[in-house]
């Protein structure tokens, strides 16, 4: 993103190495600082971000939804749902642990070990699969940073559990490889989302004894609630929550920003606490922008679609993906398995994360794809095999990913023609997935070509139907036709039934294939 000349040349002369400002055009909470620049903590000035060509260009990112809910290895939530008397996770806590007034969430992070943690490794996966970024958790609704946090000492990664910096190592890892690096945050839910640690159960020989969570001695991990507070009528995601605990919240993701300069910021829900959360992200902008020389190349993700419809971020959906094509760059992220690491979970198959794929890019997004670490660090051979799977599509097929802009419509076919997704709108539509059929054609262009993906082997020929000389779609002269990862040449013609091709007998990769559509 680049930002007027004048409005560079007043940041630069004005804002001396660590400068802050109170943001005197803003009335802003006592206690909050933000970097000198060109934005100013309101929506109105946030409307003057414009997402950057590296994010653009990149398409493909891996994430490692990563911490010590991993420990147990039983899906995702488990620091709020152990404490959910009948639930799945509870009953596996105390089959496994004990009770949880007795070993509490608190017990579970000195289990988490990273024995295993090779960042270098598991980032050269990342890379050679074809991801251009990666981010890793920065601290989830758990309370529990992963990185040196100096404002919440006692809970982090470097103080506990593994007792590594985990945000830095991979920061470190990422950066060496070439990728962009990036950190999820999920705080600002926390104070409601981990309530139930302050409950007890309600029947059997311990009802009414009071899990860990209640003890004042440890409520800088599970939040000093007050008296009145009514666990049982408080949404897990809700951000019903004191003045206190905002401002922490500000100063734990500043710290983050400041220290581990991520090029993505991912927020889990809309822009949190509006001045505070709209304080961050004018930190995180001017922080990147003078890093940059003037030129933000900061990407901040917001699930809030009114947070983006105006231009202040990137949309994120979540386990889902949008209808059309959006004007602008969004993302997907979703997870081949559960979000934290689940040793019973069932994973996507290779083929439905290249569908998604090709899909959401054909949309104008990006995909945010977890593979979740068990509690050593290390993946397990499924993920592994996946991975795998991806490298050697994207080795074939990466040209008609990268870099690339959507066509006039994003594709053809039976699922093309029904929106939204699985009779759901965008979030978590993905649900509703099948694996698509040769029938399923996706379109990216660059340049002077248009990247034609079948999205199955189509036998001996495949008909291009938008591609017709009488198209109402667009009319183009098509000059020449390739497969991707096939060396010969192709037999096709190009009349008004559309563009037709004549397939080899060789099949350059499994899954989808891609044409390369020259155009006059």
């Amino acid at each position: 993103m680049y930002i007027s000349r004048r409005s560079v040349m007043t940041f630069l002369a004005g804002a001396a190495p660590g400068a802050f400002t109170r943001a005197a055009a803003t009335q802003l909470p006592p206690g909050i600082q933000i970097q000198k620049g060109p934005f100013q903590p309101t929506r109105e000035s946030l409307k003057a971000y414009t997402v950057p060509q590296w994010f653009r260009d990149a398409k493909f990112g891996i994430w490692a939804h990563w911490g010590p809910q991993s420990a147990a290895e039983y899906g995702d939530w488990y620091a709020r749902n152990m404490y959910l008397q009948g639930s799945r996770q509870y009953n596996y806590h105390v089959k496994t642990y004990g009770h949880p007034s007795k070993f509490g969430f608190k017990d579970v992070i000195a289990t988490w070990k990273a024995d295993k943690f090779d960042p270098d490794y598991l980032i050269s996966l990342y890379k050679k699969a074809g991801a251009r970024y990666f981010v890793s958790m920065g601290v989830h609704h758990d309370n529990f940073d992963l990185w040196n946090s100096k404002y919440q000492p006692r809970w982090n990664a470097v103080a506990a559990g593994p007792h590594k910096d985990i945000v830095g190592l991979f920061r470190k890892a990422a950066l060496k490889a070439g990728l962009k690096f990036g950190v999820s945050e999920h705080l600002s839910n926390s104070y409601n989302w981990f309530a139930p640690a302050h409950g007890s159960d309600k029947d059997g020989p311990l009802a009414g004894v009071p899990y860990d969570g209640a003890d004042p001695a440890y409520a800088d991990l599970y939040h000093p609630l007050p008296k009145d507070f009514d666990i049982a009528k408080t949404p897990a995601m809700s951000r019903n929550a004191p003045e206190s605990w905002k401002l922490l919240y500000f100063r734990r993701i500043k710290d983050l920003i400041d220290n581990y300069q991520p090029d993505l910021l991912y927020t889990d829900g809309a822009i949190p606490f509006e001045e505070y959360g709209l304080a961050l992200v004018a930190h995180f902008y001017n922080s990147n922008a003078r890093r940059h020389g003037g030129r933000v190349e900061a990407v901040y993700t917001s699930k809030g679609r009114q947070d983006c419809e105006v231009g202040t971020c990137v949309l994120d959906i979540e386990r889902g993906i949008a209808e059309g094509i959006p004007p602008n760059p969004w993302q997907t992220d979703t997870c081949i398995g559960h979000w934290h690491y689940d040793k019973e979970a069932r994973y996507k198959s290779p083929k439905l994360v290249i569908d998604m794929l090709v899909d959401i890019v054909s949309r104008n997004g990006n995909l945010l794809l977890n593979f979740p670490l068990p509690n050593s660090g290390m993946l397990d051979e499924a993920e592994l095999k996946i991975l795998d799977e991806v490298t050697r599509w994207m080795a074939v097929n990466g040209e008609g990913i990268y870099g690339t802009r959507p066509w006039k419509i994003f594709g053809s076919g039976p699922a093309a023609s029904t929106a939204p997704l699985g009779g759901r709108p965008a979030a978590f539509n993905e649900r509703m997935r099948k694996e698509f059929s040769a029938e399923e054609l996706r379109f990216t262009t660059k340049g002077n070509n248009l990247y034609v993906f079948v999205m199955g082997w189509p036998g001996s020929q495949v008909i291009v139907k938008p591609l017709a000389v009488n198209s109402s779609v667009e009319r183009v002269k098509v000059l020449n036709v390739e497969l991707l990862g096939f060396k010969g040449k192709l037999k096709w013609a190009q009349d008004e039934q559309g563009l037709k091709v004549q397939m080899p007998e060789y099949r350059p990769c499994e899954h989808a294939i891609a044409l390369k559509v020259t155009c006059a």
